[in-house]
């Protein structure tokens, strides 16, 4: 495998296409009025060039190669334009867009065919990265509870992991840079390990995507686009400033980019620092401080029917594992235990253009170091006279301090996919995936052992599009190796055996968009899903401090196979939208934690166990904005998930249902000193979850109330973003269903201000 990618990577670095240099003009007016419109954007997607009209709504691109590719057009308060362009035919456009108080679309990446979502067969939810941070989100996985169906599973503020339609860990795959995040995330006391700054927006597919990314996706994608590339031959920066009332917390990130016909070159970093968080009983919970430090760069090149990019990714955390509500203190250093994580994240993304077809090719490398610290866990060698007493070994001493649980993990990832020559109405992609990983352990605990895993994927999907219907379908094969080394003595209490398994699984999707009216679409979509057991279900044998449980893992785990139907119905029209999205998900071998009565090391036992399952809910809403006045927007969305075993019981980590009520005002209006201004008022109601699984409690009601405002305002020839927002402005004092604190009677984040700067140059 490794000799074909190599053969391929050769052949894509030293092919030689002939090609032309393409050059695309045109103008982009308004329907209506039939003025240009300024600053609108004109993007190639598969190509990833585009520009910006200028003053008159006239735009250039320069550089295109032969071939037909996508063009989108959008601006704010408009109706995005798509349509396919053939370069070398086409050098003038006229561009009509006809106005819309409805956002913008924008193209859908994490779905095989990148259309806009209104032409999608899969519902995404797409939703930018700057939005979540105006409405004051401390943190990325944070901010993923705005959108509809996402919640996260947190432990304080700095710790928080996804959670789609009730399914979290590896169930729900991450991608970032355009390759799976690999981070030890079955881990609980660690978090998403991804910081927003140098991210443009986030999709989530809810629900299996098996057929697009093989294992893990049994419960959806979260995908998270990275920062494009500054337009052609243009440069632009900005500085970030962000403070949080609670955590007395600070973020700032400055960036910088360019780009000339060829080469592009961005570079983003990111510095965050907060003191324990304040409840709204006004205590502060001991130890969840935390600090981050994150810098993204990357590096483009384009010529011709060839383009490729390479991006870097250095994100180094320092989290205090809380325990309770003690030492009332302001300070940002964590105490023990702590953990210290560093994730290096190198990505390769390179496409050659042919007439009617391409290749992409898309290469990963992460490097994740793992380390937590506990009290009383020090060196207990004598020091050597003469030496110095900041020397530190590579793996994990620092003053005289050892890790207890050190462990790095290497992953190297390929994507390959050939987006064959268009037939008719029918649209195809083949394509093979794969991984390579390895795990070892350098501290004196381990929660896996030293273990190698090895996935091969194959895959085909096409896309069917007629007027009023379009169709979508394709098959996978993976297999998944897992290879373990022993771990201690065969007499000891603790030994770990080594096993060697392999896990394979056919997978398939169908899915249909139809649209009945100009205002009504229905899609309906049924697709099976697979994830292998992760090392920890396979091998644990022993204490895992993060949730204060010994826990034993099962070898004889079965792959978790699901079957999930999702339907969606949806209107719109000037002035309203509404949609309602239902979801039924059979899981056959669900893998869970069950207590078995007994105690070692003072901790209850549990053990990994399988069972069938089953999932169902989904979310419902709608959106006013009323004409003549589109500058008002009423908001109103429900959501709710019921997750039993097939013996009746209930399965752990099921998020409360919600309701969620949005009042917001927007004026674009280009006043002198403020433009672009909003403002919003939210009121989240989240009610009882009393379907609590045998090791979890009933969550009371709590209603949050948020409010924020924001705009930009022109210094002269500086123009500032500001934005001001206060969560849980009521103080509430309240425990979500899926915080970790909540078993230690420890109450959520109360109020929190968040002021926030941004200053383009």
């Amino acid at each position: 495998m490794k000799n074909f990618i190599q053969i391929i990577l050769l052949g894509v670095i030293t092919i030689h296409a002939a090609h032309s240099q393409n050059t695309i003009k045109g103008v982009v007016t308004d329907a209506k009025t039939t003025n240009g419109i300024p600053f609108a954007s004109v993007y190639f997607p598969q190509l990833e060039k585009g520009t910006e009209t200028d003053s008159k709504g006239s735009f250039t691109i320069e550089n295109l190669p032969d071939g037909t590719y996508k063009l989108v057009v959008s601006s704010v308060g408009f109706t995005t334009f798509t349509s396919n362009v053939k370069t070398g035919l086409t050098n003038q456009l006229s561009i009509s867009l006809n106005p819309s108080a409805i956002e913008m679309e924008e193209v859908i990446v994490s779905t095989p065919f990148h259309k806009l979502q209104s032409d999608n067969v899969m519902k995404v939810e797409r939703a930018s990265i700057s939005k979540l941070k105006a409405e004051g989100a401390l943190t990325l996985a944070e901010g993923l509870n705005n959108i509809s169906g996402v919640e996260s599973v947190s432990t304080g503020v700095g710790i928080g992991k996804p959670v789609i339609r009730g399914l979290s860990g590896n169930r729900v795959l991450v991608y970032t840079q355009g390759i799976r995040l690999e981070n030890q995330q079955f881990g609980d006391e660690h978090g998403l390990g991804v910081n927003d700054a140098g991210i443009e927006s986030v999709e989530v597919i809810k629900g299996p995507a098996s057929l697009l990314y093989g294992s893990d996706a049994l419960g959806g994608v979260l995908y998270l686009n990275p920062e494009r590339f500054a337009n052609s031959n243009s440069s632009e920066g900005d500085i970030n400033l962000n403070y949080y009332t609670n955590t007395l917390g600070y973020s700032t990130n400055g960036g910088f980019k360019t780009s000339g016909d060829k080469f592009k070159f961005l570079i983003r970093g990111t510095y965050s620092s907060h003191a324990d968080y304040k409840t709204g009983a006004r205590e502060r919970v001991t130890n969840t401080r935390f600090n981050e430090v994150d810098l993204k760069s990357g590096i483009g090149y384009q010529s011709g029917n060839f383009i490729s990019e390479i991006r870097y990714n250095l994100n180094k955390s320092k989290l205090g594992i809380p325990e309770e509500v003690g030492l009332q203190s302001k300070d940002r250093t964590p105490l023990e235990p702590y953990q210290e994580i560093t994730s290096h994240i190198f990505s390769s993304k390179s496409s050659l253009f042919f007439d009617n077809s391409s290749l992409d090719v898309i290469l990963g490398y992460t490097y994740n170091d793992r380390q937590e610290f506990e009290e009383h866990h020090h060196h207990e060698e004598e020091e050597v006279p003469g030496e110095e007493e900041h020397l530190e070994e590579e793996h994990g001493e620092e003053h005289g301090e050892e890790a207890a649980l050190n462990m790095d993990l290497n992953t190297f990832n390929y994507n390959i996919r050939y987006n064959l020559p268009k037939l008719g109405n029918f649209e195809t992609i083949i394509g093979v995936q794969g991984m390579y990983q390895t795990n070892k352990n350098f501290g004196e605990e381990i929660l896996i052992p030293d273990a190698t895993t090895s996935d091969f994927g194959l895959l085909a999907t096409s896309h069917y599009h007629l007027e009023k219907f379009d169709f979508q379908f394709g098959i996978r094969y993976d297999i998944r190796s897992i290879d373990t080394d022993a771990h201690g003595e065969i007499t000891d209490e603790h030994y770990i055996a080594a096993i060697d398994k392999n896990f394979n699984s056919f997978n398939a999707s169908f899915g249909t968009k139809i649209n009945f009216t100009d205002h009504i679409d229905l899609r309906l979509n049924i697709a099976s899903g697979f994830r292998a057991p992760n090392l920890a279900e396979l091998t644990s044998n022993g204490v895992h401090h993060g949730t204060n449980r010994y826990e034993i893992g099962n070898s004889n785990l079965n792959n978790e196979r699901n079957l999930q139907t999702d339907f969606t119905l949806e209107y719109k029209n000037q002035h309203f939208e509404a949609f309602f999205d239902g979801f039924y998900n059979k899981i056959n071998d669900y893998i869970f934690l069950e207590p078995n009565g007994e105690t070692l090391d003072d901790n209850p036992v549990f053990n990994y166990v399988q069972e069938d399952a089953k999932l169902f809910g989904g979310e419902t809403g709608f959106h006013l904005h009323p004409h003549p006045i589109d500058w008002l927007h009423f908001e109103s969305s429900f959501e709710i998930v019921f997750g039993e075993q097939n013996t009746g019981e209930y399965l752990p980590l099921i998020p409360a249902s919600s309701l969620t009520n949005t009042f917001r005002v927007e004026f674009d209006q280009d006043k002198k000193v403020v433009k672009n201004s909003y403002g919003f008022i939210t009121l989240k109601n989240v009610f009882d979850q009393n379907n609590a699984s045998q090791f979890e409690t009933p969550t009371n009601s709590y209603v949050l109330l948020n409010l924020g405002l924001g705009g930009k305002i022109s210094l002269g020839r500086q123009e500032l973003n500001l934005n001001l927002s206060v969560n849980n402005l009521l103080d509430e004092s309240y425990y979500s269903h899926l915080s970790r604190l909540k078993r230690d009677g420890i109450y959520n984040i109360g109020r929190n201000i968040n002021f926030g700067i941004n200053m383009p140059f």
